[in-house]
């Protein structure tokens, strides 16, 4: 079976802009959305601030406009959380949503798995966004999220807006001249000796490191890797200055993602760039099958 996932950070829930103006791009996001492949299949989003209200009133907006289905929305300490929908048509229904430890992050977390025939164990999705103000903060949320996302099991996927650098030191630099001082005190390592303001920065890629650190890939960099080209729209930056938005897939998974690419259009959607690629579960990889404990 073939699934298309899309990730998309909306932007203030495409409700409004970030100074709490009413701006409604959600048609254009839905067009995007709705336009990455002939059929989308699970959609992984974040910032979906007020979807909740006036009786998940936008929620079911999405579910409509995006002709799918939604599990609960998790819990969120900023109010800013993620949201995750998906085709019951080809999925089947949910058969676990926990959200333990969920506020634990942020924007909070929680974890969504699905009965795949052929798999011995449920393939779970996570729509993840974490902190920008503080690198520690978000290196203790990636690894939460990594740890939850194998509750039920090693075949997960998760992804978002990771607001930090790839993991790689082969993966092009940032465009510094591009960061807000706010954004390069929190996405640079901090020097070691006395800072001048002449020291190059160096981007912070612990966060994406504790993620490859538990076992997941990086889907566009193993892409990548693995092109005899090195097609670098592949590692494209996702947002004004890097690649913050990724998508990841646990170890078995590794072999089984393909058609990675980003979405740009419309381009007033969103000021992040959203994602999409395949999984051929067929491709999983079932051989060292385990259970959390």
């Amino acid at each position: 079976m073939q699934l298309t996932v899309v990730i998309q950070n909306l932007g203030m829930g495409g409700l409004q802009d970030g100074d709490g103006n009413p701006q409604d791009r959600w048609p254009q996001l839905a067009q995007r959305i709705n336009g990455a492949a002939e059929r989308v299949d699970v959609v992984l989003l974040c910032e979906a601030a007020g979807w909740d209200r006036y009786g998940h009133k936008q929620l079911a907006r999405a579910m409509a406009d995006l002709d799918l289905d939604t599990a609960p929305l998790p819990p969120s300490r900023s109010g800013i959380g993620t949201a995750l929908l998906y085709r019951r048509e080809v999925l089947g229904r949910w058969v676990r949503h926990n959200a333990d430890f969920g506020l634990e992050v942020l924007h909070g977390i929680a974890v969504t798995s699905f009965e795949i025939p052929g798999l011995p164990a449920p393939l779970s999705f996570m729509p993840v966004h974490f902190t920008p103000m503080s690198a520690e903060q978000a290196l203790i949320e990636a690894n939460y999220a990594a740890t939850r996302c194998y509750k039920y099991g090693p075949f997960a996927v998760l992804g978002g807006d990771i607001n930090y650098a790839p993991a790689s030191s082969r993966h092009p630099l940032p465009d510094f001249s591009e960061m807000r001082p706010y954004n390069l005190g929190s996405r640079t390592l901090l020097p070691d000796s006395d800072f001048e303001v002449t020291t190059p920065p160096e981007p912070d890629r612990r966060v994406a490191r504790k993620l490859a650190q538990n076992g997941y890939v990086d889907v566009a960099w193993h892409l990548f890797e693995k092109s005899q080209r090195k097609d670098t729209a592949l590692i494209a930056p996702t947002g004004t200055d890097d690649r913050i938005d990724q998508a990841w897939v646990s170890g078995p998974l590794a072999g089984a993602v393909s058609d990675y690419r980003l979405l740009n259009e419309p381009k007033d959607a969103s000021d992040h760039h959203g994602l999409v690629s395949r999984i051929d579960t067929g491709a999983i990889d079932t051989a060292a099958t385990w259970t959390y404990r």
